[in-house]
């Protein structure tokens, strides 16, 4: 059999969805236990049974990967060769600002972009909601596109669309910010190609996966992910954590230590950017969470 290129659909654990050259979705096993190919990779694979079925026989390099820790503290891949991590957000339930941080420190660990999304902003003048327009206002002050939409008005589709475009984008956040329904807006079409992937996989239409691939119609992939309670990168490789933190990048410059981490150092560029108002408090608190997030998942760090 000869082998052909693909990219991976849809993960179920058991099997994948393979997308072939011409769009057709090939529900495919591993050829073995260590292959373990996510969504959005490419992978080589040889058709079984004519071409109902494939077998996956080489997982290709990764650009990158969006990781987590699992249970046992090993790296868990959600996703892989993404260009763009969309942070979705939303004033209902009580935003995690503290998660979106992680999640866009995750994006410049993996060499991806970033931009924040602030789902059902017809409800975003509601009382209490002061410490998110602050910290939406900071996110776009240190670069960071920010794009105010509402799956249910559909307002702000155009411009989300557009941030998209030529992007292989992933779409994560907390549980219940609208993720399914800001991918409902953009493909109408969603729940029968849900339904599709669920009849190819033969895994049944309510299968739960790690995530899906879809194309839009406007340009670019887009990858949808379950919503999380919480979330921290796994690693970084050799990347030191201050460039997660796109903002501290100038100050740390002035840091009298070169391996200074911006914590109790003397002479420290970027706890005095703190001091003077030039860098975000609560971004600095979040740094600082993450730090001894890290120094338990990788003693010694």
């Amino acid at each position: 059999m000869s082998r052909e290129q693909g990219i991976v659909a849809a993960n179920f654990g058991r099997q994948v969805l393979v997308e072939n050259a011409e769009g057709a979705l090939i529900p495919c096993i591993m050829s073995g236990r260590k292959l373990r190919p996510v969504t959005g990779d490419r992978v080589m694979w040889e058709p079984l049974d004519g071409k109902n079925k494939g077998l996956v026989c080489e997982v290709l390099p990764r650009d990158n990967e969006l990781t987590r820790p699992d249970r046992r503290g090993r790296t868990d891949v959600l996703a892989a060769n993404v260009s763009q991590v969309m942070v979705v957000c939303a004033p209902r339930p009580t935003p995690d600002l503290f998660l979106i941080d992680r999640y866009l420190a995750a994006a410049a660990f993996m060499g991806a972009s970033a931009s924040v999304v602030l789902n059902k902003s017809d409800l975003e003048n509601e009382a209490g909601l002061e410490p998110l327009r602050e910290a939406l206002v900071e996110y776009s002050k240190i670069g960071y596109p920010v794009i105010h939409t509402s799956a249910m008005s559909m307002e702000g589709l155009a411009p989300l669309c557009a941030q998209m475009v030529g992007h292989t984008s992933i779409l994560v956040g907390q549980s219940g910010v609208g993720k399914s329904s800001i991918l409902n807006a953009l493909l109408p079409e969603a729940d029968i190609l849900t339904g599709e992937l669920s009849e190819a996989s033969g895994e049944g239409r309510h299968t739960t996966t790690a995530s899906r691939l879809y194309h839009l119609n406007t340009g670019g992939e887009l990858i949808d992910s379950p919503g999380v309670r919480d979330y921290a990168p796994a690693a970084f490789g050799e990347a030191d954590l201050t460039n997660g933190f796109i903002e501290f990048a100038e100050p740390a410059g002035s840091c009298k230590f070169a391996n200074c981490r911006h914590l109790h150092e003397p002479h420290c560029g970027v706890t005095q950017a703190v001091e003077d108002g030039v860098i975000c408090p609560r971004r600095y608190e979040s740094y600082k969470r993450l730090t001894r997030l890290m120094e338990q998942l990788r003693p010694g760090y």
